[in-house]
């Protein structure tokens, strides 16, 4: 967030007096005699130049005095809030279309079930001001495609980045837990949720869903399970497993609008505390003030001097 503001904006009351005599107190002329005043015209003039010179350079002089600044406020504070890991599924299946998504229809062509699932988790995402959230995606591998942060607009353009098959064309969950833990490295929340979202069975990877829950159990991170698509695509079995022994919930969606749902009770987590920093970052413009001001000074000594 950024804002304009003054180091010291107490001496911006310096302009009252300043003002002040500038308007009250009159330049002594000396008096010159002339015989014939007719030959002598007049001008005409509603301001005078000096005047508004002078008042001009004062008022930038107090400007540049009170030291104004552009501040880029980097304002995480401490969130009420948990670290969340969306694991999304980027296998082939991915690809299918049917997902019922509300105003499909109106589109030159139907969304897959990832372009679909990217646009929920973004709605999601948006929602959650006081949660750090980062991003997994998986198919025959894992990758953690947007550390855990609360940059919430840069999660949201990575996710935009993000297309089905990036990973391969299998499921990989057992890798997909793993990787969602490995993204937790840091994190200093009490509470560590996954949100694993696929449409088909484990069949690829290194790593075994049972042994992956394993590791889950010992670091206490809660795992919700989501099935998309027909019943009968997705293991429920395994995911309902996955979800129940690590404290979690499983969930299924066959159409878009339970998908909205699902992600909404998700939303009604209990909050922890996320420790971070305030950083204030000062960028200073007094000297534009001053420059401008010497050179209005030059232009009115010159001025003065040309008479």
């Amino acid at each position: 967030m950024n804002y304009f503001s003054f180091e010291y904006p107490f001496l911006i009351l310096l302009l009252l007096p300043i003002l002040y005599c500038l308007y009250r107190c009159k330049e002594y002329l000396k008096p010159i005699y002339f015989v014939h005043l007719h030959f002598l015209s007049p001008k005409k003039s509603f301001y005078k130049p000096e005047w508004i010179l002078k008042i001009a350079i004062f008022v930038l002089l107090s400007i540049a005095l009170s030291s104004p600044i552009l501040v880029d406020r980097v304002d995480p504070l401490n969130r009420n809030g948990k670290d969340i890991v969306l694991a999304i599924d980027a296998s082939g299946s991915m690809n299918s279309t049917g997902f019922d998504f509300e105003g499909e229809a109106a589109l030159p062509q139907k969304l897959s079930r990832f372009e679909i699932a990217k646009i929920v988790a973004s709605e999601f995402i948006q929602k959650r001001l006081s949660d750090n959230v980062g991003i997994v995606l998986y198919g025959d591998f894992a990758f953690i495609a947007s550390p855990i942060t609360y940059e919430k607009n840069i999660i949201i353009e990575m996710l935009s980045y993000l297309n089905q098959g990036m990973a391969g064309q299998n499921t990989a969950i057992g890798e997909a837990i793993a990787m969602s833990l490995r993204a937790f490295k840091h994190s200093k929340a009490k509470s560590k949720i996954v949100v694993l979202l696929t449409d088909g069975e484990h069949n690829s990877g290194d790593i075994s869903p049972k042994d992956a829950l394993v590791l889950a159990k010992e670091e206490n991170i809660k795992i919700y399970t989501i099935g998309m698509g027909n019943r009968g695509e997705a293991d429920e079995a395994l995911l309902k497993k996955i979800a129940d022994e690590s404290g979690g919930e499983f969930f299924y969606a066959t159409n878009a609008k339970e998908l909205k749902e699902i992600y909404e009770h998700i939303d009604e987590l209990e909050s922890s505390k996320i420790k971070s920093r305030d950083y204030l970052l000062k960028e200073y413009n007094y000297y534009l003030f001053l420059l401008i001001a010497l050179l209005l000074l030059l232009y009115l000594l010159k001025r003065e001097m040309s008479r």
